[in-house]
């Protein structure tokens, strides 16, 4: 009975090894396969390492309650147009912790790239727009919006986003960030959208703040701001666009709907070319607080629609005012058909050095 007990526990002991040196699961769930890298991280925390090359190959959602933790020197490769994008979901974080000297890369894997070779970056939060009390985010059908101001997704340093902006059709398609409702607690800051298919950043609405952004070489408009984002813009570098350098709107289904768009724009340079104006104040606008920008090379310096009747009543009401704006090879200054004195000229430095590259965009970035 004795020798029969001592090999049933050996026979069970055997059997829990087992089971548990083929395991390889990871503890929250997710399996991460560089050649393979798309999926559901729905718990946990999952890190990347920077001395592998991640391939993108479809859909990375990073789900409410988890986190996607990505070092510095991190390249992620992608392939697969519209279904290939990484999207952080309400409630989930991500962590993009690259350095001037080592930032994260997401790029196209292919040997030729292209603008729009692949989705792009899309985060979405629960901070305040003017959608309604949420909404849904266009290329990733997640939701966002909601009254917490302070929501926080995360940090982002050091970022670079390359041929992003992957077509579904003609009015929908990946922007190279889109930041649906992202909150004030969320950091976003050194962060370079190079030749993507359509808008290099865009913030729909929320509160988060921009900081050390470049757009280089975007298939449409270089930076956005819409649906009542609340936030501040400074040291922005933007060249090589389409369409406008900055556009900026409140809501396109209702100039005046609230909460209104509230954007402070400070040391900006914008240099062309583009066919829609340095500044375009577009679809209601909102209130404008804009200081010391660099507009160079452009044919049409401020850009106002004469049918965009809130964006022109704003203008006039004051609530639009740009201070200490330089005009550098510009044809038209404006566009505004009425008479009230909106903006002032001087001379500023922009983002830091005029209509040339700043020294703080050194090393991270390509193509200034």
């Amino acid at each position: 009975m004795k020798k029969r007990l001592v090999s049933l526990v050996a026979i069970v002991a055997i059997a829990f090894t087992s089971c548990t040196v083929s395991n390889d699961e990871p503890e929250n769930g997710f399996q991460v396969d560089p050649t393979n890298f798309k999926g559901n991280i729905t718990q946990g925390t999952v890190t990347l390492n920077a001395s592998i090359v991640y391939n993108l190959t479809g859909g990375l959602i990073v789900a409410e309650g988890a986190k996607l933790v990505i070092p510095a020197g991190t390249v992620i490769k992608a392939s697969g147009g519209t279904s290939s994008y990484i999207a952080v979901a309400q409630g989930a974080q991500i962590f993009i912790d690259g350095t001037a000297n080592s930032p994260v890369v997401m790029t196209s894997s292919k040997a030729t790239p292209a603008p729009a070779d692949w989705g792009g970056l899309v985060i979405c939060g629960k901070a305040p727009t003017n959608k309604g009390a949420t909404a849904t985010a266009e290329v990733s059908d997640l939701t966002y919006g909601g009254s917490v101001v302070n929501d926080n997704s995360g940090s982002i340093r050091y970022l670079r986003v390359e041929y992003t902006g992957a077509t579904f059709n003609g009015s929908k398609e990946f922007n190279g960030v889109s930041l649906f409702g992202v909150g004030s607690g969320t950091t976003f800051e050194y962060v370079q959208s190079y030749n993507g298919g359509d808008d290099g950043i865009e913030f729909f609405g929320g509160t988060v703040s921009g900081k050390y952004l470049v757009s280089t070489g975007s298939g449409d408009d270089s930076i956005d701001f819409a649906d009542g984002w609340s936030g501040t813009g400074q040291y922005w570098y933007i060249n090589k666009g389409t369409k406008a350098g900055i556009e900026g709107s409140n809501n396109g289904d209702d100039g005046n709907a609230t909460p209104t768009t509230t954007a402070i724009l400070k040391d900006i340079s914008i240099v062309g070319p583009g066919s829609e104006g340095a500044l375009y104040i577009k679809e209601g606008g909102g209130n404008w607080t804009v200081s010391n920008i660099y507009a160079a090379d452009f044919d049409l310096g401020i850009k106002i629609k004469s049918s965009d009747t809130a964006a022109n009543e704003n203008v006039k009401n004051g609530n639009i005012i740009i201070t200490n704006i330089q005009f550098d090879q510009v044809t038209t200054k404006d566009q505004y058909s009425g008479t009230e004195v909106y903006f002032t000229e001087g001379t500023n430095s922009g983002a830091g050095n005029g209509k040339l590259a700043p020294a703080w965009a050194a090393g991270w970035t390509v193509g200034l």
